[in-house]
């Protein structure tokens, strides 16, 4: 029996797993302690386990590298490859920096 409210047949992963696949952490230990520390939303929604299953289009907001990051996931991904495919696995929501003029940097 399928729970209520999960489509049947969508391909997910584990958050902890993606964190690591998309290269925001060097191991998956420390992408697992990030999110039981309660540091990480999912589609705005604060999240607390490790296990907790994404899918593709779901939007990750989590403070990384100095800075509050926002990404969309694109694909969930098959292995940590690299940098270059980790890349593909997310959509960088960040708006580009604004100068003081208020005009966009390129």
């Amino acid at each position: 029996m399928i729970p209520a409210g999960k489509p049947r047949n969508t391909p997910t992963r584990r958050v902890d797993q993606w964190l690591w696949f998309a290269r925001f952490f060097t191991s998956r230990t420390r992408a697992a302690r990030f999110c039981l520390a309660g540091r990480l939303r999912v589609n705005a929604v604060p999240i607390a386990k490790a296990s907790h299953e994404l899918k593709e289009g779901d939007v990750l907001t989590f403070f990384a590298g100095g800075r509050v990051r926002v990404v969309r996931v694109r694909t969930l991904g098959n292995r940590r490859g690299p940098a270059a495919e980790a890349r593909e696995l997310y959509q960088d929501l960040n708006r580009p920096p604004v100068d003081v003029a208020g005009n966009r940097a390129e």
